[in-house]
């Protein structure tokens, strides 16, 4: 065994995806991560006891590369043995319609068509190729747009039924991998545009930092990624915990305008405000409304100050009413943007 597909086996053995059987969605661009990705499964599948399916989803961009990517992976496939679909969307028409980043857009659609893919077949997990370096470049990238400690951990190699089995490897320990092997791959010349963000990350700042001021910066970063990865487990147990104490009954009606949600005031100001926080933000995203951040310190605010009888104005028509002994969140009038108070809607009642 190849000790990149070792180190691979090392991981699925440690994460329990030894010996189960599992049925594997790879998201495969024909780019070299995602070519090796399917090499490196398909050497353990016989071990893992693993079926695979390779997919290339087309984006409609980069007309010019499109086919040979498509028959790369359409070789690659029918030489391992293995299933292939190819799946079209129009990454273009989504930017525009919901005014995304091309990127963004890009990366909606693929992971929607992987998830469509992973339901077709009944699959167990969808494999990506992201490496260390993606790793690195996310770090970088999120600490940019000012995210969140949670954000900072950047991706885990097991997170919400995608497997990044290459995350602990570098890219040139891939590229390696695939020249002693003698297997082919494509370029893709997206990843050479600076005008995406990503890429002048990785081509202009990675680079500056390295030489400019430390050698060793992507070792730190992953060291970085790697200790907030495990704070973060730690403080969502403790989180869970609370979410446990306080008792967040919500109505089962399919309703919007009955759902209403109460948390006991007096027992959530007994934590400190970062446990507080991260129970509000996961109240929001339950109730279906944006958890942002000013969102989530306003409630945080209400809490320990916040006047009986004074209420919030959310996204989407959430109202959230501050009480002497609780917080209750609820839609007056369904998932709908309004103006007015819950007063005067009581007092229409």
């Amino acid at each position: 065994m190849h000790p990149v597909e070792r180190a691979v086996y090392k991981w699925m053995s440690s994460a329990l995806l030894g010996e189960q059987g599992n049925t594997i969605i790879i998201g495969c661009s024909a780019g070299p991560d995602s070519i090796a990705l399917v090499h490196i499964l398909h050497a353990l599948a016989l071990k893992c006891h693993l079926r695979l399916i390779a997919v290339y989803v087309d984006h409609g961009l980069r007309p010019a590369e499109i086919p040979g990517e498509r028959q790369l992976v359409q070789q690659t496939a029918g030489k391992l043995g293995l299933d292939a679909e190819i799946v079209e969307v129009a990454a273009e028409s989504e930017a525009k319609h919901y005014k995304k980043s091309l990127e963004h857009a890009a990366r909606d659609l693929r992971y929607a068509a992987l998830h469509r893919m992973k339901e077709h077949y009944q699959a167990d997990y969808i494999a990506v190729g992201h490496n260390a370096d993606d790793q690195v470049e996310e770090v970088l990238l999120r600490l940019l747009r000012g995210s969140s400690r949670k954000a900072l951990s950047a991706m885990q190699q097991l997170e919400n039924g995608i497997l990044r089995p290459l995350l602990q490897l570098s890219k040139q320990t891939l590229l390696n991998y695939l020249a002693e092997q003698r297997i082919p791959f494509c370029h893709d010349s997206s990843n050479d545009d600076h005008s995406f963000l990503r890429n002048r990350i990785r081509h202009e700042l990675l680079p500056l930092l390295e030489q400019k001021y430390d050698p060793g910066i992507r070792k730190a970063l992953l060291k970085t990624a790697a200790n907030l990865a495990e704070d973060e487990d730690f403080l969502e147990g403790q989180v869970q915990q609370l979410w446990d104490q306080v008792d967040v009954p919500m109505a089962t009606s399919s309703s919007p305008e009955a759902m209403v949600l109460s948390v006991n005031r007096h027992m959530v100001s007994r934590y400190h405000p970062a446990l507080q926080r991260r129970l509000f933000e996961r109240i929001l995203w339950s109730i279906g409304t944006p958890a942002r951040y000013e969102h989530i310190l306003a409630i945080t605010k209400a809490v320990s100050q916040g006047r009986s009888g004074s209420e919030l104005h959310l996204s989407k028509g959430l109202r959230v009413a501050v009480f002497r002994d609780h917080i209750q969140f609820s839609y007056p009038r369904g998932r709908a943007a309004w103006r007015g108070s819950l007063k005067n809607e009581h007092s229409r009642k």
